[in-house]
């Protein structure tokens, strides 16, 4: 199924899932898969490695996502590395397996590197990569990333904002959101995205906080910011943690705060009109579970 076309039955919870490089971990990661199916996630996606690191095992794992699991899985396809040839064969072998949704990214540079440098001209922006997969399968759907508080490396909103409506013009389908963790950024985001003619759904991204060092990391990379008082309820709670860990206990207080602010955010984003949610999982299906089986959750998307 197109994910463009699932979107139409009402409010839902989307997943992304984080699959581990070393192939002996996937059934441990499967195991989580099967945890989050009870949320009943409209579709699953799966990133992608630089360069084409982890193409095949993307493709394995998108298959059985789909075939062994039941789920609808999206495909991260980059530029980075990015080859026509290469390209348009993994496409290929994704319509063979019945995969008919992509999110096409751009793409952060190869790790030691600053910047981005397309392996191939004909790949230099997503907006190219859009309209690559449009031209080789016109029936797959493509989702592409949207930045409520504009890309790192954008000079302004607006010119964000331009790039943004390039991707549209080449076929996109949906947007999906990076993380942001107050929810009036995306509903200003979607006000100036609509102001420029563009009506394709916007689908929120919301990142559960289960540890300092992997939201402080992942803000850095995307350029999120963290409110004065969420981060230092979260600064509070890991000080607590650090505590409990000298006496050999578990650390659990950055996950609860964490958790909390990620189902309010969930919670205002549908009671807004968000079309849905999109969870970034960090493949901890314990923290998601406990932000969509909420009582107020559930009803509004059909969940658990």
């Amino acid at each position: 199924m197109r994910i463009i076309e699932l979107m139409a039955k009402g409010q839902f919870v989307s997943l992304e899932f984080f699959p581990p490089k070393e192939q002996e971990k996937w059934p441990e990661f499967f195991e989580e898969v099967e945890r989050l199916k009870s949320l009943r996630p409209l579709f699953v996606s799966v990133t992608y490695g630089a360069g084409g690191s982890t193409r095949d095992r993307t493709l394995d794992l998108v298959a059985a996502l789909k075939g062994a699991h039941g789920l609808v899985p999206m495909a991260h396809l980059t530029c980075v590395g990015a080859e026509e040839q290469a390209l348009g064969e993994y496409l290929d072998a994704l319509a063979a397996a019945g995969v008919r949704n992509i999110l096409a990214l751009r793409g952060d540079p190869p790790k030691g590197e600053t910047n981005f440098i397309p392996s191939d001209a004909r790949f230099r922006y997503a907006s190219d990569l859009v309209a690559f997969i449009k031209a080789r399968h016109p029936g797959m759907c493509v989702g592409v990333a949207g930045y409520p508080e504009k890309h790192p490396e954008a000079p302004t909103m607006a010119a964000d904002l331009a790039a943004l409506k390039t991707k549209v013009d080449a076929g996109a389908d949906f947007i999906v959101t990076q993380l942001f963790f107050d929810n009036a950024l995306y509903f200003e985001y979607v006000q100036q995205v609509r102001a420029l003619g563009i009506a394709i759904p916007i689908l929120p991204g919301v990142l559960p906080v289960l540890s300092m060092a992997s939201v402080q990391r992942m803000a850095a990379m995307c350029g999120a910011s963290i409110a004065p008082e969420y981060l230092a309820a979260l600064e509070a709670a890991d000080a607590m943690d650090q505590a409990a860990k000298e006496r050999g206990e578990s650390a659990t207080a950055v996950p609860d705060v964490g958790i909390a602010h990620a189902r309010d955010q969930v919670l205002g984003l549908l009671q807004g009109g968000a079309p849905g949610v999109h969870l970034y999982t960090l493949n901890k299906a314990a923290a998601c579970l406990r932000i969509v089986k909420d009582a107020h959750v559930c009803p509004l998307t059909g969940s658990c």
